[in-house]
């Protein structure tokens, strides 16, 4: 199963290709509207407005053998610690190496934010990090149906 942290999530056409080239199963989790679609093989769950209600739901059923996308360093810290593989939109791996330094620079991030030492503006997503997706993606399917 691939569960996909959906509101803000710029890549939901490539992983609905790469989970049908390899038979997985797709959850788009979000709190507001999505697209319906007529794959069997594509379930959309629309959470609550609440404060991560699409993090909690998430994080309450990923665990081995499922892959998580999100872009949300503490769903990532829970769905690794569940035992799931997870990557950024980016193609940004996280995992139990490197889930404790993603999650130190966000709450620094945070702090430099709240008290004005950065502005905070997140880098375009480029080409490139749609290529370094959808590799990334696509290993961790092979990955998975180990």
């Amino acid at each position: 199963m691939i569960y996909v942290d959906a509101d803000a999530c710029p890549v939901k056409a490539e992983i609905l290709k790469v989970a049908e080239r390899h038979g997985f199963k797709v959850t788009l989790v979000a709190n507001s509207g999505l697209r319906p679609s007529r794959d069997p093989m594509v379930h959309n769950v629309i959470v609550s407005a609440g404060f991560d209600a699409a993090d909690d739901w998430i994080a309450e059923r990923a665990g081995e053998g499922d892959i998580v996308v999100t872009a949300d360093v503490p769903l990532a810290a829970r769905c690794v610690a569940a035992g799931a593989l997870v990557t950024g939109p980016s193609g940004r791996l996280f995992d139990k190496s490197n889930i404790g330094m993603a999650s130190a620079m966000r709450d620094l991030g945070a702090h430099l934010r709240e008290t004005g030492e950065s502005k905070g503006y997140n880098a375009a997503f480029t080409a490139r990090d749609r290529s370094a997706f959808l590799e990334t993606l696509d290993r961790l399917c092979r990955q998975a149906k180990r």
